[in-house]
């Protein structure tokens, strides 16, 4: 059937419905002289005559009222199914790739959207674990998650998703059996220290310390070297050596007795995990990953 029959159809609907030329016009958004000739051509194509018309009402002939009882309720489940489908392309869904570190993805990705993605079963997160700075666009992601918002490149967005954080160096109570606690970050040159490789430039990650003013890198030397924290978490507990390591991720084995801090006066203060993408409109997937996601305030751990 053609498209102008299907509106012809549904102007028919409206004004025997309606019982009013005037009326069914405003709302089918037409003139009054266009409705009448729409009707006109409908009734001349079936070759019946539809509506009865006086200077008072409108009302729809026997062939009328048969098409009405009909046609009408087919063309409402037309509608209903239409603006389902404009529901559901509104409503959010299909895949989200994230590419973060192991941290981020455990201590904010995870508890964070676990929460509230039960609701939009639609939605389908993948989250990679990489220590690298990834080009999320080569490696098609659609976004990634990395400490600050400044580095970001210029085409990108950055939105914070985690208060800034601290990290601290623990050894366990088995190991300052053996060596005294250090006192400065020079003192660890007297000891085994865990470390962990940077998977971007193959190189060891420097111990970061800051106080008063002062910031000082240091570059320990240990038994063994790891990419990630789990392990160096591991080592720590088992009296291998010392670890830096998120704050956040050793405070219960602090509390425990577990492990140990030292240096504390000497843990500096870094920006929080920002979730980074490119700046062009986002998926409405992406864009509900992102409202769940943004830090609720600016305040520091």
């Amino acid at each position: 059937m053609a498209s102008e029959n299907l509106n012809d159809l549904l102007a028919f609907i409206t004004v025997a419905r309606e019982g009013s030329f005037t009326r069914a016009a405003a709302q089918l958004g037409v003139s009054q002289s266009a409705l009448s000739h729409t009707m006109r051509g409908l009734e001349a194509r079936v070759g019946l005559r539809l509506l009865n018309r006086s200077t008072r009402s409108v009302s729809p002939t026997q062939a009328g009222e048969r098409l009405l009882r009909t046609i009408g309720p087919r063309l409402d489940e037309i509608g209903f199914e239409l603006a389902a489908l404009s529901e559901l392309r509104d409503k959010p869904a299909g895949i989200v790739r994230i590419t973060a570190t192991e941290h981020s993805a455990n201590t904010v990705l995870w508890p964070k959207l676990s929460k509230e993605l039960l609701a939009y079963p639609d939605i389908r997160v993948e989250i990679t674990t990489d220590s690298r700075y990834i080009d999320i666009v080569a490696e098609r992601y659609d976004a990634g998650v990395r400490l600050g918002g400044e580095e970001v490149a210029k085409d990108m967005v950055a939105v914070r998703i985690a208060p800034d954080m601290r990290v601290a160096v623990v050894g366990s109570p088995g190991y300052f059996e053996k060596r005294p606690p250090p006192k400065t970050p020079h003192d660890l040159a007297e000891h085994n220290c865990i470390n962990l490789r940077s998977l971007t430039s193959g190189g060891l990650y420097a111990w970061e310390f800051e106080k008063n003013g002062n910031e000082l890198n240091v570059h320990v030397e240990g038994q063994w070297i790891f990419s990630s924290t789990a392990p160096m978490l591991e080592a720590a507990l088992a009296g291998y050596g010392l670890a830096y390591i998120p704050e956040d991720v050793v405070a219960p084995y602090i509390a425990g007795k577990r492990l140990q801090r030292v240096l504390k006066d000497w843990s500096p203060i870094f920006p929080g995990y920002h979730l980074y993408y490119p700046a062009r409109h986002p998926s409405p997937a992406l864009d509900l990953v992102v409202k769940i996601l943004r830090h609720k305030s600016g305040g520091k751990t």
